[in-house]
């Protein structure tokens, strides 16, 4: 039972030697109580805000490289780098970290009250953090080491490798830190706690940008891969303090035996076989996606690396801020399975993908019909001169085609693995995805350069999202995949005129400031007046009320404990248990 829910049921007798430390926890019993209502609008609305503070600062971040270095061989030597963070971040960070920990860890906070060997979540990460730490190290090591052949196998097509090798050499060392950032993140969302990791990449950023500026003379584009390095440790940083207050919360007591182990050794082994290896293997085939596209750009013209990058990196802002309120709502889906409730968990995860779903259509509208102006708002001084902003806006407008793809991808996998056995399928369809990029982007790269490898990423994610959504009815969350499947039909129908208005509203507009800003106007118009006239259709939720609406699940939590909750201490839980959802965001 949590400490939420302590305080909300009456508890039982206790020992007279237990009574101060019950009083002790009141306090935070009737803070906790008070701050249930709208807990997940509020930490979509924190987290979506950090996360556009973050995003924001790695268009700064952009900026400064395209500014300062252009788009050319030095760059793209930088970019072959880049693709150690960008695949340790989705490894380590967002996707497989995640889903392994938060639903351990939920289930270590379930057992927690009353158990007499200890703290398990203290044991959970006396035998996770120092194994993880050695190993990622040692990881670390070896590809600092491996840093040519890492290269040469990535990019054989590269103008100037030496300099790559060096880049990745200075980026190989994100792979200790991103675990470690990764593991806290977990934790923390898992305790409730969605501030501390929603700044990770506001530090992040911070870093490299500061990095840059100090050491750009003497050291030039290696300046970007250090600041790689120094944000990493900032991003550990930034969360540690917070997780050492949960950790701490709770004294361990006084009695402790020596060893009950087989039952958490048993958890363990569960835990690493039944979740670590299809986790690893989905996020392992979307994070190679990128290992494709760079691998195919790498024989075109110097530039087609940089142009790929700069228009990803505008074109998926929309996404990562659709996804912000399934990232909040995950360990309530998780929660919801673990007592039963299948009904709250399905009800949630739709409306959510809609939800998710209006927001990515809106952002992709404005930049299918706003490419060219949002290149040349953001990038085009220095050395980024107009032929680039020409390439990267094409090259931006095939990507956006297959954002409603990745926002599904994102938000489908964590009902897939809300559950407490191995699901493989989201790796086989990302890897049919995978296998469809690699075959398009061949004749692809050939016939339409970097453009020909946007539209082989777009096609590959859309197909892997279908998959998904037409094998989620026979998953741990039984959507319904027809009724799902016509609202989102409806909006992308909705998206594809949004863009039109979009475009015809930026046409005659000079500075490239207003016409952006006009674009996003006339798209976000024409999808906020179909929702008005679509508000009671039963697939496509008010835009309002969904975004503040609570679980089912979640409200009668607050009159009385869950089944997960109500099960004995010392019965084993299933994974994804308990999450204390009447936290507040700090």
């Amino acid at each position: 039972m949590t400490e939420a829910v302590r305080g909300l049921v009456p508890l039982p007798a206790r020992p007279p030697g237990r009574r101060a430390h019950a009083r002790g926890r009141t306090p935070r019993a009737s803070r906790d109580r008070t701050q249930g209502r709208g807990f997940l609008a509020k930490a979509a609305a924190v987290t979506a805000a950090l996360t556009a503070l973050g995003a924001l600062l790695g268009l700064v971040r952009d900026q400064i490289l395209a500014g300062y270095f252009g788009a050319g061989a030095a760059t793209d030597a930088f970019l072959v780098a880049w693709t150690v963070p960008e695949f340790a971040s989705t490894l380590l960070i967002e996707d497989a970290m995640a889903l392994i920990l938060v639903p351990a860890f939920s289930r270590a906070l379930a057992r927690r009250s009353g158990s007499p060997f200890g703290d398990p979540v203290r044991a959970l990460v006396r035998s996770t953090l120092p194994r993880l730490t050695l190993a990622v190290a040692a990881a670390a090591v070896l590809l600092v080491v491996a840093a040519p052949l890492l290269v040469s196998a990535l990019a054989p097509g590269l103008p100037d490798p030496g300099l790559a090798v060096d880049c990745t050499r200075l980026t190989g060392t994100c792979v200790l830190s991103f675990a470690l950032v990764g593991y806290c993140s977990a934790a923390l969302r898992a305790h409730g706690r969605f501030v501390p990791p929603a700044t990770v990449y506001v530090a992040y950023n911070v870093g490299i940008i500061g990095t840059i500026l100090l050491l750009r003379e003497p050291w030039g584009v290696r300046s970007a891969a250090a600041g790689v390095a120094v944000g990493g440790v900032l991003m550990v940083l930034v969360q540690a303090p917070s997780l050492l207050r949960e950790l701490r919360a709770r004294p361990v007591p006084v009695r402790e035996p020596e060893a009950p182990a087989s039952g958490d050794s048993g958890e363990g082994r569960i835990v690493l076989l039944g979740l670590i290896a299809p986790v690893v293997a989905f996020s392992l085939c979307r994070q190679s996606q990128t290992l494709i596209e760079r691998f195919l750009a790498s024989p075109l013209p110097a530039g087609a690396i940089s142009h790929l990058n700069y228009a990803q990196k505008v074109a998926q802002m929309p996404m990562i801020l659709s996804l912000m309120l399934c990232t909040v709502s995950f360990p309530v889906v998780a929660r919801a399975l673990a007592a039963g409730d299948t009904e709250a968990a399905r009800h949630r995860v739709e409306r959510d993908l809609l939800m998710a779903a209006v927001v990515v259509l809106a952002g992709a509208s404005t930049v299918i019909a706003a490419a060219p102006r949002i290149v040349e708002l953001l990038f085009q001084r220095g050395e980024f001169g107009a032929a680039d902003t020409t390439s990267t806006a094409a090259v931006m407008r095939v990507y956006a085609l297959g954002l409603l793809g990745q926002t599904m991808v994102g938000a489908l996998v964590r009902c897939y693995f809300s559950a407490a056995r191995p699901l493989w399928y989201p790796a086989a369809a990302m890897a049919a995805g995978l296998a469809t990029t690699a075959a398009a982007g061949v004749p692809g790269a050939h016939y339409w350069g970097a453009v020909g490898i946007a539209a082989a990423n777009a096609l590959g994610i859309t197909l892997t999202a279908v998959l998904l959504l037409c094998g989620a009815h026979r998953q741990a969350v039984p959507v319904r995949v027809d009724r799902l499947g016509e609202g989102l039909l409806r909006l992308a129908a909705a998206g594809a005129v949004a863009t039109g208005a979009g475009w015809l509203a930026q046409l005659a507009i000079g500075p490239a400031a207003l016409a952006v800003a006009a674009a996003c106007l006339a798209a976000c118009g024409v999808l906020l007046l179909f929702l008005a006239c679509a508000a009671k259709a039963p697939e496509i939720p008010p835009l309002p009320r969904s975004a503040s609406r609570r679980t089912a699940h979640a409200r009668r939590h607050r009159a009385a404990p869950s089944a997960a909750e109500a099960a004995p201490v010392g019965e084993a839980a299933p994974v994804g248990g308990d999450v204390p959802l009447d936290h507040g965001c700090r």
